[in-house]
């Protein structure tokens, strides 16, 4: 019985890639440094996965940044103005590529499906020239193999690549990707072709695009590319990998009809309905490579339920053609287990990391081949137990009242206009007023008190003090610069949802249960294990005090229900929105208690709403229905006077600005600097907008100051599609990964631009 790793992280148990690169990047390592780094991991990787028994190993999906990346220098496809002029592409360009550098910028960076890692996007049009350009799927086989090690190299299938590039900058946005066909196919050759002579006897695709709402012509792309391949396949077997989600029945029937395809990957966790697809009818003589072991979570595979699924399918297919796999690749969870020690052991008998899922993938094809093992399966099973049946999980009283949330929608009872006037009336505010989105710079020196203060290194009332002080500065500052509303800049914060997670019940923190997001850049996802519920006031004690230093309106920062959930790790015994719910009502309780304490502006930041919307059509509106209501249940029973804003980071607004919409808040401030076209647009279509709405008027995440006429032009360029009494001045986004140096003149400019044109409102 054979085993399958779709993938596996990149980064190293102990983030060893991270600190590599970023050494490298700035001038203190050299680039033999990071290959050897690379080199080691790689290997250890490999080597743990031939220990535990894997027959298909996979190599290249290690990346210096980015898989899509690595396929865009395989393909020659660089962007004219990193000016490469051929030859084998190299650190510089590649880096360049990722990152900017000093002349030009960075390619774009997206969200890779519904995860939570962004991906380097293809700028290709008519003129892209292609040709084989990086070797590196052919120098990584090599390098196993010289370890002793057979591999099956991984390649980002063409399709999909085209599927997921974008037109270049001056090309048609009507360009059809798909003409490239044609065109990057005789490099995949080549790369076939330089991997069939160094030995390899397995290839993968990965076709994820494959689990998309596809056209019909977007389908025949894969029936044309693989058969244009099939000249080069011969004594080759080859793996079509899809993940994510179902395989459509008509993207089904597309690739299981390739005869040149020797083996197809389904993610039978997010893919249920597929099963029903593949006991429908699957082809005889091809291998199954059934995606049972969740790639995405943290949670210990439920082996019995799992044993019983794979036992159903060898009937279908054949016990000599049937591959115990992840469902996608492993890269999607933590490392390894073994380098938490400060977990619970109950709590840590539930989990399983990427090192342990290699592990449960060998059980199982063991076990399907007569010898189980039978005190490893019984220990699974008892941990299965312990977490059904804990109190750490159960709080039955949570669960009664999310249950009772669903007969009702939660809307506040006043209309938002009415709600707007009262407000004005208790705050009054200038017309274009002015705030923040809520962080200021974490300096050295606030880090170093919030670290010492964890390992109890100075007092609580050292600690309390020394963020007293912090707070109070950025208050005199926001005064200073007349800023309208105030923000208490979150010096006590580490991160926006980590803050939260630590206090409220039902949810767990690793030491290093890192997850690469993108490049180097790495995040250590809470881990919602049980019902969630908040047992004290999490936020009333700063805001309050920050409130106490000034007779300005100080808004209060909490983090959204929604947001928290699309961060974290998930439990997988109960559908998402009961857990959103949960986290709803905890929030809802700290918006009562920042109410009664007097605050009169309260922020409830849902910046990864969108991020959880499904991959297909069909299920986004029962997504944006409970997402969209767990947000109203945050704010409902507040007064009239009570200001609820939101903050969003952009993506793709327009296709949910109904939901936005429908979230009912009297403000919404929007990531927008870099998009401002594509976001004003849906105002220019003739969506009504009536409640408050702050564009960001500049980037935050570049150290460049805009001057105050480029602001102004921004702001007048929002007035030409917004009224003037509705819309806000703010950034973009909180400011705590910029220097005062910057945010200083940044917000006075800003201020400024606002003034101006309230001057200019007034006399016309």
């Amino acid at each position: 019985m054979a085993s399958h790793i779709v993938g596996y992280p990149r980064i190293g148990p102990k983030r060893e890639l991270k600190f590599a690169q970023e050494s490298f990047w700035d001038g203190k390592s050299s680039a033999e440094d990071l290959q050897k780094v690379a080199a080691d991991l790689r290997a250890s990787i490999w080597k743990q996965m031939a220990d535990a028994g894997t027959k298909f190993i996979p190599s290249n999906t290690f990346s210096y940044y980015d898989q899509v990346l690595d396929t865009t220098a395989m393909l020659g496809a660089v962007p004219p103005r990193y000016g490469w002029t051929g030859g084998e592409i190299g650190f510089d360009i590649y880096f360049s590529m990722a990152r900017g550098n000093s002349s030009q910028p960075a390619m774009e960076m997206t969200k890779w499906f519904d995860t939570n890692y962004h991906f380097i996007v293809p700028e290709l049009g008519p003129e892209t020239k292609f040709s084989y350009a990086s070797h590196k799927a052919v120098s990584e086989y090599k390098e196993a193999k010289a370890l002793g090690i057979d591999t099956v190299p991984v390649l980002v299938g063409p399709v999909s690549y085209l599927l997921l590039s974008k037109p270049a900058k001056g090309v048609e946005k009507s360009f059809s990707l798909l003409s490239l066909l044609r065109k990057v196919l005789p490099v995949y050759k080549e790369v076939i072709v330089e991997l069939k002579a160094a030995g390899a006897t397995w290839i993968q695709f990965d076709e994820p695009t494959l689990v998309l709402d596809l056209q019909s012509h977007q389908l025949q792309a894969f029936t044309e590319a693989y058969s244009e391949l099939e000249s080069s396949f011969s004594g080759l077997n080859v793996l079509i990998e899809t993940y994510f989600a179902d395989v459509p029945a008509e993207a089904f029937k597309t690739i299981t009809a390739l005869s040149c395809i020797s083996g197809f990957g389904f993610d039978l966790v997010r893919g249920t309905q597929t099963l029903d697809l593949i006991k429908g009818g699957f082809p005889s003589g091809k291998f199954l490579f059934a995606g049972v072991v969740d790639g995405r979570n943290i949670w210990a595979n439920d082996l019995a339920s799992s044993l019983s699924t794979l036992e159903g399918l060898e009937a279908i297919v054949g016990k000599d053609k049937l591959v115990v796999s992840t469902s996608c690749s492993l890269m999607h969870s933590a490392v390894d287990l073994v380098n938490e020690t400060k977990l619970d052991s109950e709590i840590k008998s539930w989990f399983s990391f990427a090192a342990q899922k290699v592990v449960e993938v060998n059980a199982l094809a063991k076990a399907l081949a007569g010898t189980k093992d039978e005190a490893f399966f019984s220990s699974n099973a008892a941990a299965q137990a312990s977490r059904k049946s804990s109190p750490r999980v159960n709080n039955e009283e949570v669960q009664k009242a999310a249950a009772a949330l669903k007969g009702s929608d939660h809307r506040r009872a006043t209309p938002v206009s009415a709600r707007l006037d009262a407000q004005q009336k208790n705050l009054n505010l200038p017309i274009l007023p002015t705030t923040t989105i809520g962080s200021f710079p974490q300096t050295m020196d606030l880090r170093r008190v919030r670290r010492e203060y964890k390992a109890n290194k100075i007092s609580e009332e050292e600690y309390v003090q020394a963020i007293r002080e912090e707070i109070s500065k950025v208050v005199k500052l926001q005064e200073e610069l007349d800023i309208d509303v105030l923000v208490h800049g979150e010096p006590e914060r580490n991160d926006m949802v980590e803050y939260f997670g630590e206090q409220l019940a039902g949810i767990t923190f690793t030491v290093n249960g890192w997850v690469q997001s993108y490049g180097s850049r790495c995040v250590k996802p809470p881990i919602i294990y049980g019902d969630v519920s908040r047992p004290k006031a999490m936020t009333v004690f700063w805001s309050s005090m920050a409130q106490s230093m000034t007779s300005r309106p100080m808004k209060a920062m909490l983090t959204g229900p929604v947001t928290i959930l699309n961060w974290s790790f998930v439990r997988n015994d109960q559908p998402r929105f009961e857990t959103c719910y949960q986290i709803a009502l905890a929030i809802k309780k700290e918006v009562e208690d920042l109410e009664a304490a007097g605050i009169q502006v309260i922020q409830i930041d849902e910046a990864a709403l969108r991020e959880g919307l499904p991959l297909r059509k069909s299920e986004h509106s029962f997504y944006l229905d409970w997402a969209v209501h767990s947000f109203r249940v945050t704010n409902c029973g507040v007064k009239d006077t009570t200001q609820i804003h939101t903050h969003m980071c952009y993506s793709n607004f327009n296709d949910i600005i109904h939901s936005i919409i429908d979230m009912d808040a009297d403000v919404i401030t929007i990531e927008n600097s870099r998009s401002d076209e594509k976001l004003l647009s849906v105002f220019r279509e003739g969506v009504k907008y009536g409640a408050g709405i702050g564009p960001g008027v500049y980037d935050i995440h570049s150290p460049r100051i805009p001057s105050t006429e480029e602001i102004a032009d921004r702001i007048n360029k929002m007035l030409a599609v917004l009224e003037s009494n509705i819309l806000w001045v703010n950034p973009d986004c909180g400011l705590k990964t910029r220097k005062y140096t910057e945010v200083k003149p940044a917000l006075a400019n800003m201020v400024a631009a606002a003034k101006l044109l309230r001057k200019e409102l007034a006399s016309a």
